[in-house]
C-alpha cells in the first residue's frame, strides 16, 4: 500500500512539473508575441511620425515655391489647412503658444499700419500662424489628432495632385517639365502621409 502511494505521489509530482513547464512555455511564447507586436507597432508609429514631418516640410516647400518665381497654377491656399492638420505637435505647440501670438500680433500690425512693408509672400505664412493661434480646440486638438484631420489632408493632396496634373497638360508632362518635377514629387509626398496614417489607424 505504501509503495503504491509513493508511486502515485511521484506520478502527481511529475504531472505538476509537466504542467508548470507547459505554462512557462506558453508564457514565453506569449511574451515573444507581445514583444514582436510592440516592435511592429513602434516601427509603424515611427514611420507615421517620420512621414508627418516629411509631408509638413514638403507642404512648406511647395508654399515657398509658389510664392517665389516658380509659380504654379495649383490652389496653394489649400496648403495652409494641410500644414495645420499635418504639422508635428512639437512645432504646432510652439506656434500655438506665446511665440505664435507674438508673430501673429506683429504680422497684423504690419499688415494694418505698414502695408507697404508687408510683402506679398508673407501673407500665406502669416495666415497659417493666425490660424494656429486662433483655432478653437475642436480643430486644434480634436480634429488634428483624429482620422478626420488625416482624411482632410488626403482630400487636399488628391485635389492638388489632379489639379497639378491638369495644369501640366497630363501625367507625363508633370514629370518631364523642369519646374513640374519638384512640384509633382512634393504633392506625391503630401499624398503618401495621410494614406499611410489612415491605413495604420484602421489596422
Amino acid at each position: 500500500m505504501g509503495k503504491k502511494g509513493y508511486l502515485a505521489m511521484v506520478g502527481e509530482q511529475q504531472d505538476t512539473s509537466d504542467l508548470i513547464s507547459s505554462d512557462f512555455k506558453e508564457l514565453t511564447l506569449a511574451a515573444k508575441k507581445l514583444a514582436n507586436h510592440a516592435i511592429k507597432l513602434a516601427s509603424l508609429g515611427f514611420g507615421t511620425t517620420f512621414l508627418e514631418w516629411v509631408a509638413s516640410f514638403a507642404a512648406i516647400y511647395l508654399l515657398i515655391l509658389d510664392r517665389t518665381h516658380w509659380r504654379t497654377n495649383i490652389l496653394t491656399g489649400l496648403l495652409i489647412p494641410y500644414i495645420f492638420f499635418s504639422l508635428p505637435s512639437l512645432i504646432f505647440n510652439i506656434f500655438r503658444g506665446e511665440v505664435g501670438r507674438w508673430i501673429a500680433i506683429i504680422a497684423v500690425v504690419l499688415r494694418l499700419f505698414f502695408p507697404r512693408r508687408f510683402p506679398d509672400w508673407l501673407e500665406m505664412p502669416a495666415a497659417l500662424i493666425l490660424l494656429i493661434v486662433v483655432a478653437p480646440s475642436f480643430f486644434a486638438s480634436t480634429l488634428r489628432g483624429s482620422w478626420v484631420g488625416v482624411l482632410i489632408c488626403l482630400a487636399i493632396a488628391c485635389y492638388l495632385l489632379q489639379e497639378h496634373i491638369r495644369a501640366s497638360g497630363g501625367f507625363r508632362n508633370s514629370f518631364t517639365r523642369a519646374n513640374g518635377i519638384s512640384n509633382t514629387i512634393g504633392i506625391i509626398i503630401l499624398l503618401v502621409y495621410p494614406a499611410w496614417a489612415l491605413v495604420i489607424d484602421f489596422i
